[in-house]
């Protein structure tokens, strides 16, 4: 009896404390759109109640509220169990219980020039084409920057000359450590952060590691923000002098509004890139929606294929677009695999990164006089001849041979290696820590080679030594030489910057189509430079983030659809300010119906291995800023087709994001939504496709139709002909894809294009088809 009870008595005991040690994570509870009705108080009063139902006090209830949405987006994100969340999940007002897994991830001296942005010529001013003129430079259009932060001292981010921060702004200028209001200024306009999704699951902010304020110790804000927005800054370079010329973002006059949702992972350097939890990217859109920002700029995404529902990006730019903001946001870095996308919602510009016409040569001059290409932005010279060996032939006694290839770390034999250059191959591990093992060698260069899978594809990186980089092929000639003598030498050349040719070509890192939640929505939407881009840095960082890196610069070159979206973002600033009454799907469409699909050599653009891209790729082609400001025709989409799109992939979902709008009775297909192109996922027999295009040029024009047809694929058009006398006159058509009497491509995508034209304007569409 008397162990019964003791038995009795310590499951009671233990009770609690089992419910004490159930774990509590982070979840997103939404509810969709704000009724318009209630205060923030009472919005904040509301989301308590929610709290207060499934938890077991007022003060529990209270304690784990760490997000109260309340400006577009209405939703909370709070400390609940699984138990907890999934109560809330039932009830009828919630539209999604979204678990935060932190998985965001942060993802130019000539990037304009080459875009053509640049391009202030007499003719072109004399035509009214200078964009950057008309639009003032984007003066009094505001971008919003959810990144890492901002180093309010650069120069790109200076205020001079800049009218007072405009009457409609709503934002505020946070302050925090080595950051307070004097930071903001007619530039910078406003700057908050985000960090309590990051304190509940690392805890509090290490000074060591970040800066507890909207301060970059990073460098990607600084970034991405200057390469948007930045001011025009002379003779600015990367470290040793590199890439010099006038930095400048695409919207220079435009002001900046920072969001710092993305923090360093502690106990990791910060080469690894940042982390951003859901919950904080999610309360950063949405005080921006409500500061009154144009354009928000994204360059961050995640690996997960989320549902629309449960993609905190994708929600919270649904909101901003009932705003008429803009979302621009990168497309990831996960390529060359397919169907490796981020941020696939329709309605956000998904941008792909690109290469431009400027590589920085720093070739090999071997000892027979032979000249091998190489690259590199490594800022040390070197003068002279040195002895050249190939890394597996000085190793250490012991080491594998494919360690030793590859200069793994402690890897090579001092003696065999002192004043020598070393040709290495790259493989597992930094290429920059070659470079450091080679140094500590006693080594005086770096040959870093591809493997024959990377080919000639171009890797840049800040070695602290001479060195380059070499294709395939050059390691193959290196290799010849070097076994075919007995004293082999070599010199690496001082970085120079020259032109290349073919340009743009795909950089192999972009994500890749198909779009993994609505296969109907071709992605990315775009392709804009993302290789090797001058911009402001954060002076905490340095040129390659790595914790021995003790170097500083004010300005870096770095590569990523990062660095490629916000070169959208600042060219949408520049067109809405141009544009003031266009819509933000009139803005999208002008961008990518009028992108180029051909490069500097008239060839269809490249992809990293040399044979073509395909709009998986590059989407609608590389933007063309000046012939964006003057489409001709634009496909327009309305906030409601937007909702009604919802129906269409998941109808229970439309009447809880906006209780306002009822799906119609008859539910169209997700290829009806007037996007600027299409996907057939599968082609068994005919398919309709109906689009309607808006004229926005000032004058009479008769367009025509055509196309570029793939193999195995017919179409029929109607009409044909569109003629138009007055701006905003709109006109449908229909197009029916049917396949032909053609086996012989099967079971693959194909890829055409449909162009209006007339004779001033030409409208270009992509479309993609899977032939089963």
């Amino acid at each position: 009896m008397k162990i019964t009870i003791f038995y009795l008595l310590l499951v009671f005991i233990s009770l609690p404390l089992l419910a004490l040690s159930v774990e509590k994570k982070v979840y997103i509870v939404y509810f969709g759109e704000h009724d318009g009705k209630k205060t923030l108080l009472e919005i904040e009063n509301t989301h308590h109640s929610y709290l207060n139902s499934v938890k077991e006090s007022h003060e529990d209830a209270k304690s784990s509220l760490l997000y109260s949405y309340k400006n577009s987006i209405n939703g909370f994100a709070a400390k609940l169990t699984p138990d907890e969340a999934s109560k809330l999940s039932k009830m009828k007002e919630v539209v999604s219980v979204i678990p935060s897994h932190g998985k965001y991830r942060s993802q130019t001296t000539r990037s304009w020039d080459f875009v053509g942005l640049n391009d202030h010529s007499w003719n072109r001013a004399q035509m009214g084409d200078d964009l950057l003129l008309n639009a003032q430079y984007g003066k009094n259009q505001i971008i919003g920057v959810v990144d890492s932060g901002v180093w309010p001292e650069s120069a790109s981010f200076s205020d001079v000359g800049m009218d007072p921060v405009p009457k409609t702004w709503k934002g505020i200028c946070q302050e925090g450590v080595a950051f307070n209001k004097s930071h903001c200024n007619r530039k910078i306009i406003g700057a908050r952060y985000y960090v309590k999704g990051f304190y509940n699951v690392f805890g509090a902010v290490k000074p060591s590691e970040d800066y507890l304020s909207p301060r970059d110790a990073d460098g990607h804000g600084s970034h991405t923000a200057s390469t948007a927005t930045g001011r025009q800054v002379p003779n600015a370079a990367a470290l040793g002098g590199i890439a010099i010329g006038i930095a400048s973002g695409g919207a220079p006059m435009a002001r900046l509004a920072v969001y710092k949702a993305c923090w360093a992972m502690p106990g990791k350097p910060k080469s690894d890139g940042n982390t951003c939890m859901d919950e904080d990217v999610l309360a950063a859109i949405d005080d921006a929606i409500g500061d009154g920002v144009d354009i928000l700029s994204l360059s961050i995404g995640f690996n997960e294929h989320s549902p629309l529902d449960q993609d905190v990006i994708a929600i919270g730019s649904l909101h901003a677009a009932s705003k008429n903001i803009l979302t621009v946001c990168s497309a990831g870095n996960g390529g060359p695999s397919p169907a490796s996308l981020a941020n696939i919602a329709p309605w956000v510009i998904t941008v792909a990164a690109s290469g431009i016409d400027r590589q920085f040569s720093s070739p090999v001059l071997l000892g027979n006089g032979m000249k091998i290409q190489g690259y590199s932005i490594s800022p040390y010279a070197m003068n002279q001849m040195y002895p050249l060996v190939y890394a597996r032939d000085v190793a250490r006694l012991g080491v594998p041979q494919y360690l030793a290839t590859q200069c793994q770390p402690d890897t090579l034999d001092p003696y065999k290696v002192n004043g020598k250059i070393v040709l290495c191959f790259i493989g597992q591990g930094r290429n920059v820590d070659k470079g450091i093992e080679v140094s500590k060698a006693g080594g005086v260069g770096l040959i870093l080679a591809n493997n024959q899978d990377n080919g000639n594809t171009i890797f840049y990186d800040s070695h602290f030594i001479s060195a380059t980089g070499v294709g395939y092929d050059g390691a193959v000639t290196i290799l010849q030489y070097i076994y075919s003598t007995a004293y082999p030498t070599a010199r690496i050349f001082p970085v120079q910057s020259v032109s290349y040719t073919p340009a743009p070509f795909m950089a192999g890192y972009s994500s890749r189509g198909p779009n993994h939640v609505d296969a109907h929505i071709l992605k990315p939407d775009i392709t804009a430079p993302g290789l090797q881009i001058l911009a402001a840095w954060s002076e905490a960082s340095s040129p390659t983030k790595l914790p021995y890196d003790r170097r500083s610069t004010k300005f870096n070159l770095y590569s990523g659809t990062s660095m490629s979206c916000p070169h959208v973002s600042g060219v949408a600033a520049l067109l809405r300010a141009v544009h003031p009454n266009w819509s933000i799907s009139a803005i999208k469409s002008a961008l990518m119906t009028t992108a180029s699909v051909t490069d500097n050599l008239n060839n269809p653009i490249q992809d990293y291995t040399g044979n073509p891209a395909t709009p998986f790729v590059f989407g609608s082609g590389h933007f063309q800023p000046i012939k964006a400001s003057d489409p001709g025709l634009v496909y327009d989409i309305s906030y409601d087709d937007y909702l009604h799109y919802l129906c269409t992939i998941n109808p229970g979902l439309l009447n809880k994001v906006n209780a306002k709008i009822n799906c119609p009775n008859q539910l169209t297909s997700p290829l009806n939504l007037n996007y600027p192109s299409f996907v057939i996922p599968n082609l068994y027999g005919p398919v309709t496709v109906t689009r309607t295009v808006t004229n926005v040029f000032d004058g009479q024009s008769r367009y025509e139709f055509s196309w570029n047809l793939p193999q195995g694929v017919s179409i029929l058009v109607s009409p044909t002909v569109l003629v138009f006398d007055h701006v905003g006159q709109s006109f449908s058509f229909t197009m029916t894809i049917f396949p032909a009497n053609d086996y012989s491509v099967r079971n693959q995508y194909v890829f055409g294009w449909y162009m209006w034209s007339d004779g001033r304007h030409l409208v270009s569409s992509p479309f993609a088809v899977f032939l089963p």
